[in-house]
C-alpha cells in the first residue's frame, strides 16, 4: 500500500496500472474485527486511518485467497465470539467493505461463510450453504451486490474525495461509525451506520444532510441473513434537531454488530 503513485499514468510518473490493491485496508480491517467487541473501542482508529490516504490511488479492497491459506484459517474463523457473534461479525465485515469507497475483491467461498481455510486440493464448502447462517451470508452479498450496481452513491465518485463524508467517526466508547456516500446528484445520497459491538443501540441519533423520509435499504441484521431482526421498520423521518454540524437528524435503532444503509 505504501509504493506511490502505482495507478497513476506513466506521463506524470506513475506505474499507470489501474487499480492497486489497499493491502493496508485489509490488515488493519481484519486486525480491528478480531478483537473482542468490549475493546475495540480502543483500536477505532484501524477503521477511520484509511480516509486519509484513500483517494491518493484507484484502490481496490482485497479479502483475498491470502488470508484463507497457511494456517490463516477461514474468514468466520477470525471472527469472535459464538457462532452467532461470528456471522454477524462477518456479515457487518462485507458491509463495512461495501460501504467503503473503492472496489471490492472477495475469495470464493468467503460469500457463504466457508468454515474451513481454502485447500487446492479440495472442493469448496458448498453443502454448508443448507444452514440458514451460511446461506445467510449468502443472500447478504448477493443484496449487496444488488444496492452497489443500483445505486450510483456507490460508485459513482468512489476515486473522489466529493463521494465520501464522515458522519461521525469519533464515537469511540460506543465503536459506532457513520458515514455519507455521494453520487453526482443530491439525491442519490446514502447514510451508512456500523455498529461494531453486540449492544442493540435505540435512539440513536445521526446528523443527515436533508429533511424527509430516510428509507432503510439494507440491513445486516435482518431475519433474513439470519440475523436477530433488529431495524427501523422501513426507515425513519428526519427531525429538524441539529447534529453533527447537519441541519436535520434521525433517531435510529442501530442492530447488535450490524450495518445499515439508508437513502432518502
Amino acid at each position: 500500500t505504501a509504493w506511490p503513485m502505482v495507478s497513476r499514468p506513466v506521463h506524470l510518473g506513475g506505474l499507470g496500472f489501474g487499480m492497486k490493491w489497499d493491502m493496508g485496508w485489509m490488515h488493519d480491517t481484519l486486525a480491528y474485527f478480531s478483537h473482542e467487541p468490549i475493546h475495540r473501542q480502543f483500536h477505532h482508529n484501524l477503521l477511520t486511518f484509511r480516509m486519509l490516504y484513500g483517494f491518493t490511488e484507484s484502490f481496490v479492497l482485497p479479502l483475498s485467497h491470502d488470508e484463507v491459506v497457511h494456517g490463516k484459517g477461514s474468514l468466520i474463523g477470525k471472527m469472535p465470539g459464538d457462532e452467532w457473534q461470528k456471522f454477524a461479525n462477518l456479515r457487518l465485515l462485507y458491509g463495512y467493505m461495501f460501504a467503503q469507497p473503492s472496489k471490492k475483491l472477495l475469495f470464493m467461498g468467503d460469500e457463504f461463510g466457508q468454515v474451513r481455510e481454502w485447500g487446492h486440493d479440495m472442493s469448496l464448502e458448498w453443502h454448508v450453504t443448507q444452514y440458514p447462517v451460511h446461506s445467510g451470508v449468502q443472500k447478504w452479498l448477493e443484496q449487496l451486490n444488488r444496492v452497489y450496481r443500483s445505486e450510483p452513491a456507490l460508485y459513482e465518485l468512489e476515486n473522489d474525495p466529493a463521494g465520501f463524508e464522515w458522519v461521525d467517526c469519533n464515537d469511540t466508547a460506543a465503536s459506532v461509525i457513520s458515514l455519507l456516500r455521494k453520487g453526482k446528484h443530491p439525491d442519490e445520497t446514502i447514510l451508512v451506520v456500523c455498529n461494531f459491538t453486540p449492544v442493540p443501540r435505540d435512539g440513536y441519533r445521526i446528523g443527515v444532510p436533508f429533511d424527509g423520509f430516510w428509507r432503510e435499504l439494507l440491513n445486516s441484521d435482518a431475519a433474513e441473513y439470519a440475523g436477530s431482526g433488529v431495524g427501523n421498520l422501513g426507515g425513519k423521518q428526519a427531525e429538524q434537531i441539529p447534529t453533527h454540524g447537519r441541519p436535520y437528524s434521525l433517531s435510529l435503532t442501530l442492530p447488535p454488530l450490524g450495518i445499515v444503509f439508508l437513502k432518502r
